[in-house]
C-alpha cells in the first residue's frame, strides 16, 4: 500500500515536465489506478487477517472512493474519464445502483449507475472553477434502499498553461521630463496571468521591450520602464511609443505572451534661453497719441512652452525710459510698448529704448547665473501732426463777488498753437455751458467778463467751457474748463422761519412761553448767522406780549398778562424786527399772528374758534327723518302760497286791442330796427303828437319811472326834444296808462339806450328810414375807422386810394 502511494506521487511529479499530450494520458491513468489499489490492498489485507487469530477490530466502510484529479481544457471527442466508484457489496450482479449528487452532477459530471464510472461531459476550465464537491451513494437497485451512508469526494481541476499574460489597463500614457538621466523611472507596468501561480511556471511572467530602444528599457522582473538614453530634448522630439511584452513560463520557449503600448511624452523644462526676433526695432507714433496708446510690440521667442516660455519685459536704458512704458500682454509672450507721457514733435522727434526680456521661471539646468534673458534696441520716431491750440493751464478757477457790476473782468485765458506755424487763436464760450449768457469772452485776447449781475442765491457755481480755435484751421479746437465761484454778499433780508401763526391758551398766565421763533437768511456768511430780535417800535409797549432775544439766533415770545378770552379778542398781531450781523446790516419786520385758543389742562389746543357751538354727539334715525319731513312740508306750503298769489294777481283785460302796446319793457340795447314791429307802433313812436291822451283819474298804485329814464337821456336833449323825441312819447304813454282804469297794476317799464338829436354820432337807428324814400348816403362810414369797415362794405361804399388798415 505504501509503495503504491509513493508510485502515484512520483508519477505526478514527473508528469509536470512532460508535454501536454503525454501528461494528460499519464494523469488519466493515475486517476484510474487511484481507485483500484485501495480495494486490492484491502482484499490482501483481509486474506492476511484470515490467517491470524480472531480479534475485535473496527468495521470498515463497505464501498471505496477517493479524491479525483482531472486536467482542464480536455478537447477529446469522447467524455473524459475521471474515475470509478466501487463498493465491496457490489457482487457484479447489477443489484447495486450508484448515485451522484453535488456541484455539476448531471450537467458537468455523469456516473454509470451500474459500474460507478465517472466522466466529464463538458469542457473544464480551472480559471472558471478549480474544484467540484460531489456526493456519492450506493443503493439497492430493487428497493432503492441506501446500502451505505452518503459520502463526499472532491474533483480537482489541474492547471495547464492556457492563459497568456494580459495588461489590464493598457495602452498606457506616461510623462517624463526632458533631459532626464539614465535610469529615471517612467511608469510601472503589471501583467496578470490567470493560470495557477502555485503550479509550475505557467504564471511566472517575464517583461521585455520590443520597440522603443535605445531610449527606454524595462525591468524583466518588475515591469518598471526607465530612461535608457540621456539628454533627450523635447524641442527635438517630444513623443515616443514603446512596445512592452510580458511572457509566462519564465520566458522559456513555448510560453504564452501578451503586449501593450506605452505612449511616453517628454515634458518641458526651462532649458532654452529667450531670444528677440530682431536686434533693432523701428517704430513710429504720432505726437497726438494720448497717454496709454500702443506704439508697437516686441517678442523674445523661447523654444520652451507653457510657463517656461512666459516672459517679463522692462526698459533698462535709453532716453525714452521716462516717456514710454513696456508691459506683457495677457499671453505673457509679447512686450507691448505704450506712451507714458504726452509727446511733442517740436520738443523731441525721436527716442531710443533698450528693452530686456527675461523668463519668469528659473533655469532648470543651472548653466548661467540668474534667469534666461535677452536684450534688444527699440527706436521710436515721433510724427508731426497739426495740433489744436494748447491752453497754459488744464483748468481755471475764478472767484467773483455777486455784487460785481456787469462787464467786470474775471480773468484772461491764454492758448497758443504748439505747431511751428503758430497760427492765431480765437476764443469762444461753448453755448451749452452758459445757457443764460452770463459771461462774455473777448475773441482775440481771451479776457473773460460778466454780462449781467450774478446772484449767488440762484447759482453759486458757474462751470463754463472756453474754446480755442486756430484761425487758419477751424477744425483744430481745444477746450478748457473755467470754474467761477460766486462769493456771497449780504444782500438778503432775514425773515421768520416756519412760524407765521402761533396760539396762546385762554388759561395762560403772565410770563408764560408760547413760542420760540427762529430766523432764516438766504445769505451764507463765513462766520455763520448772528440774528438779533426785537419788537417793532409801535409794539414796544405792547401790554400783551414781550420778546426775549436768547443770543443764539432764537427768541422767546412771552405773555405779559393772563386772562385771555376768545370772546373779547381772538387774534393779536406782533411785529418783530429781525437783523443779521453782517455788513451791510439787513433787517426786516415780520408779523407774528397770535391766536387765542381753548386748551385743556395739559396745554393741548381744543378749539381756536371765536364761538363754539355744541351739537349733539349723535342723532337717531327717527329724529333725522322727522326733521327732513318738516322741511319738506314747509317747502310744499311755500310753493302753494306762491302759486295762489300768482293766480290772484292775473287781471281781467277789458279791452285787449287797446292793451296790446301797453307793456313797456326795459332793456339797455337798441331795438331791432325796421323789422321790429311786433311790440310797438313804430310810426307812432316817431310822431308822439298822434298819441291819444285819455284824461281820467291818475293811478295811485305806482309812480312813473321818469327819473330812471332821465339817467339815459341828456338833459339838454330832453328839454328841447321836439316832435321826434322818443322820450316824450314814452312819458305820454306812461301818463295814459296811469289814468286808464282798466290797465293792469303790474306795468313793466323798459328803458331804452336813447340816442337823440344831440348825440355826437347822431342816431344810428334805422327807425326813421321808413318815412323817406330817398337813398341814404353812407360815405361817412369810411371816416369811422376800421371797426366800421365791414358795415361800409355791406352798404356798397367804395374806397379809393385808401391805405391798408392793418
Amino acid at each position: 500500500m505504501q509503495f503504491f502511494l509513493i508510485l502515484v506521487l512520483f508519477c505526478f511529479a514527473m508528469g509536470r515536465h512532460l508535454p501536454t499530450g503525454p501528461r494528460t494520458a499519464l494523469y488519466a491513468l493515475i486517476g484510474a489506478l487511484s481507485v483500484l489499489p485501495l480495494g486490492l490492498l484491502t482484499k490482501a489485507a483481509e486474506d492476511e487477517d484470515a490467517g491470524r487469530p480472531t480479534r475485535l477490530q473496527r468495521v470498515k466502510r463497505g464501498w471505496v472512493w477517493n479524491q479525483f484529479f482531472v486536467l482542464e481544457e480536455y478537447t477529446g471527442l469522447e467524455p473524459l474519464y475521471i474515475g470509478k466508484l466501487h463498493s465491496d457489496m457490489d457482487k457484479g450482479d447489477g443489484s447495486i445502483k450508484y448515485i451522484l449528487n453535488g456541484e455539476g452532477a448531471g450537467t458537468t459530471f455523469t456516473i454509470d449507475d451500474g459500474t460507478g464510472d465517472i466522466h466529464a461531459i463538458q469542457r473544464l476550465d480551472r480559471e472558471v472553477k478549480s474544484q467540484y464537491v460531489l456526493r456519492a451513494q450506493a443503493r439497492n437497485r430493487l428497493t432503492d434502499r441506501p446500502l451505505e451512508p452518503e459520502s463526499e469526494f472532491i474533483v480537482k481541476i489541474q492547471d495547464i498553461n492556457d492563459n497568456e499574460p494580459r495588461f489590464l489597463d493598457g495602452p498606457y500614457q506616461a510623462t517624463v521630463p526632458e533631459m532626464s538621466q539614465i535610469g529615471t523611472s517612467v511608469i510601472h507596468l503589471t501583467a496578470t496571468d490567470a493560470d495557477d501561480p502555485t503550479y509550475g511556471n505557467s504564471a511566472r511572467v517575464v517583461y521585455s521591450i520590443l520597440e522603443g530602444q535605445p531610449y527606454f528599457s524595462v525591468d524583466a522582473k518588475t515591469g518598471m520602464v526607465r530612461v535608457s538614453l540621456a539628454d533627450m530634448d523635447r524641442e527635438i522630439r517630444e513623443n515616443y511609443t514603446v512596445l512592452i511584452q510580458a511572457k509566462d513560463m519564465g520566458g522559456q520557449l513555448g510560453g504564452l505572451a501578451g503586449t501593450t503600448t506605452v505612449n511616453i511624452t517628454l515634458s518641458d523644462i526651462n532649458d532654452n534661453p529667450p531670444m528677440f526676433e530682431q536686434r533693432l526695432y523701428q517704430m513710429s507714433v504720432p505726437e497726438s497719441a494720448p497717454v496709454g496708446s500702443v506704439v508697437g510690440r516686441v517678442w523674445a521667442k523661447d523654444r520652451d512652452i507653457g510657463v517656461n516660455s512666459e516672459m517679463k519685459y522692462s526698459i533698462i536704458d535709453g532716453d525714452g525710459r521716462d516717456t514710454f512704458d513696456v508691459s506683457t500682454d495677457p499671453s505673457n509672450l509679447f512686450g507691448i510698448i505704450t506712451v507714458k507721457k504726452p509727446l511733442d514733435f517740436e520738443t523731441k522727434p525721436s527716442y531710443t529704448l533698450k528693452v530686456e526680456g527675461a523668463n519668469t521661471q528659473p533655469e532648470a539646468v543651472p548653466r548661467h547665473r540668474g534667469t534666461f534673458k535677452d536684450v534688444t534696441i527699440v527706436h521710436v520716431s515721433v510724427e508731426d501732426v497739426d495740433e489744436p491750440p494748447r491752453f497754459d493751464a488744464s483748468s481755471y478757477y475764478v472767484e467773483m463777488r455777486e455784487d460785481a457790476v456787469a462787464g467786470a473782468q474775471l480773468r484772461t485765458v491764454s492758448a497758443r498753437d504748439p505747431d511751428a506755424a503758430n497760427n492765431t487763436v480765437r476764443y469762444y464760450i461753448e453755448k451749452s455751458s452758459d445757457p443764460q449768457k452770463n459771461f462774455y469772452i473777448d475773441i482775440t485776447s481771451g479776457s473773460l467778463m460778466t454780462v449781467r449781475l450774478l446772484d449767488r442765491e440762484e447759482v453759486c457755481w458757474h462751470n463754463i467751457t472756453v474754446l480755442a480755435m486756430e484761425m487758419n484751421n477751424p477744425s483744430q479746437i481745444s477746450s478748457v474748463s473755467v470754474a467761477v465761484k460766486v462769493l456771497d454778499v449780504n444782500d438778503n433780508l432775514p425773515s421768520l422761519a416756519d412760524f407765521s401763526e402761533v396760539y396762546v391758551c385762554e388759561n395762560a398766565k403772565a410770563g408764560q412761553l408760547i413760542q420760540t421763533v427762529t430766523a432764516e437768511d438766504a445769505d451764507e456768511p463765513q462766520a455763520g448767522h448772528h440774528f438779533t430780535y426785537s419788537l417793532a417800535p409801535e409794539a414796544t409797549n405792547n401790554p400783551n406780549f414781550t420778546l426775549r432775544d436768547n443770543q443764539d439766533n432764537t427768541a422767546w415770545i412771552l405773555t405779559r398778562r393772563g386772562g385771555w378770552s376768545q370772546s373779547e379778542q381772538s387774534l393779536y398781531y406782533l411785529p418783530i424786527v429781525i437783523s443779521d450781523g453782517e455788513q451791510p446790516v439787513q433787517s426786516s419786520t415780520s408779523t407774528l399772528t397770535v391766536r387765542v385758543c381753548s386748551c385743556d389742562h395739559k396745554g393741548s389746543v381744543m378749539t381756536c374758534n371765536a364761538e363754539a357751538y355744541s351739537l349733539p354727539a349723535s342723532l337717531s334715525r327717527g329724529a333725522l327723518i322727522a326733521i327732513l319731513c318738516c322741511i319738506f312740508v314747509l317747502l310744499v306750503m311755500i310753493l302753494l302760497m306762491l302759486s295762489l298769489r300768482t293766480h290772484r294777481k292775473k287781471p281781467f283785460l277789458c279791452d285787449e286791442e287797446e292793451n296790446v302796446h301797453e307793456n313797456i319793457v326795459r332793456y339797455d340795447d337798441e331795438g331791432g330796427g325796421e323789422e321790429d314791429t311786433e311790440a310797438f307802433d313804430i310810426a307812432a313812436m316817431w310822431n308822439p303828437r298822434e298819441a291819444h291822451h285819455h284824461v281820467g283819474k291818475m293811478r295811485q298804485d305806482m309812480l312813473p319811472e321818469i327819473e330812471s329814464l332821465s339817467r339815459y337821456v341828456p338833459q339838454a336833449c330832453v328839454m328841447g326834444g321836439g316832435d321826434s323825441s322818443v322820450h316824450g312819447y314814452v312819458l305820454a304813454k306812461l301818463l295814459e296808462a296811469d289814468f286808464d282804469p282798466c290797465a293792469p297794476p303790474y306795468d313793466s317799464l323798459q328803458t331804452y339806450a336813447y340816442e337823440g338829436e344831440c348825440s355826437v354820432a347822431e342816431s344810428l337807428s334805422s327807425l326813421q328810414s321808413g318815412t323817406s324814400n330817398a337813398d341814404h348816403e353812407y360815405d361817412y362810414l369810411n371816416d369811422w375807422g376800421p371797426r366800421f369797415k365791414k358795415l361800409a362794405d355791406m352798404y356798397g361804399v367804395l374806397e379809393t386810394n385808401s391805405p391798408p388798415l392793418w
